[in-house]
């Protein structure tokens, strides 16, 4: 399954199922998303960045964010646009999705605030930035893409080796994990978006623990696959 049919595959089996549950143990932030919910965040980001940015098949979106459930619906935003998600981020990406608004690149600025809660970055951004907090929650929640990808067009860059949609849809071809309750608390980006993917893949869900190990009672509680 394509990475940008995900989305409609998990709302079609169940829109109200978590699909992912992030523990910040940092702040001790618990937020859960059902499959709706994650969609129209989805659909939020897709159309900031087809409106703003003419994302498409061909645009390179960099991500620069850790593993969280914001990065998760940005990823998933820019292939629903059709769009080559690059991790680490390239020297000249043509839109830059960070929480760093002094990034040091050429290229236009999505900056992303963490905190549940936030209406507003929380520093000074540069006059052309996109600020997430303030803006997303003005673009619809519905999207349509504008032309979807190919099957043979990038849809990730990461550690210097390249996939096509065709690529990641072979890849995600897995048994064993059908609508498992799978935990992470990996804090590579590139391990946790496959991850992410294979498991919806197999209609199921991720719980994603930030800030140290998680508590075995939590994972129990949670449902999490032993």
């Amino acid at each position: 399954m394509r990475p940008d049919h995900l989305l409609p595959h998990l709302l079609r089996s169940d829109p109200a199922r978590p699909r992912i549950t992030c523990y910040d143990d940092r702040t001790g932030e618990r937020i859960e998303l059902s499959a709706r919910v994650l969609n129209n965040w989805v659909a939020k980001a897709a159309n900031l960045l087809q409106e703003e940015f003419d994302a498409g098949p061909g645009t390179v979106v960099a991500i620069d964010l850790p593993p969280h459930w914001r990065t998760l619906y940005w990823t998933l935003a820019a292939w629903a646009t059709g769009a080559t998600v690059s991790l680490p981020p390239p020297a000249t990406p043509d839109v830059l999705v960070t929480t760093d608004p002094a990034a040091p690149t050429d290229a236009p600025l999505v900056v992303v605030t963490l905190a549940a809660l936030a209406r507003q970055a929380t520093s000074t951004l540069p006059a052309d930035a996109v600020d997430e907090a303030r803006e997303l929650a003005g673009f619809p929640d519905t999207f349509g893409a504008f032309q979807e990808a190919a099957d043979s067009d990038l849809a990730l860059v990461a550690a210097g080796e390249s996939s096509t949609y065709a690529d990641l849809a072979a890849y995600v071809r897995v048994t064993g994990m059908a609508r498992a309750r799978v935990h992470t608390e990996t804090e590579d980006l590139e391990t946790f978006l496959r991850l992410a993917i294979r498991t919806y893949a197999a209609d199921g869900s991720l719980v994603l623990t930030i800030g140290g190990p998680a508590p075995a009672d939590r994972l129990r509680a949670e449902g999490v696959a032993s």
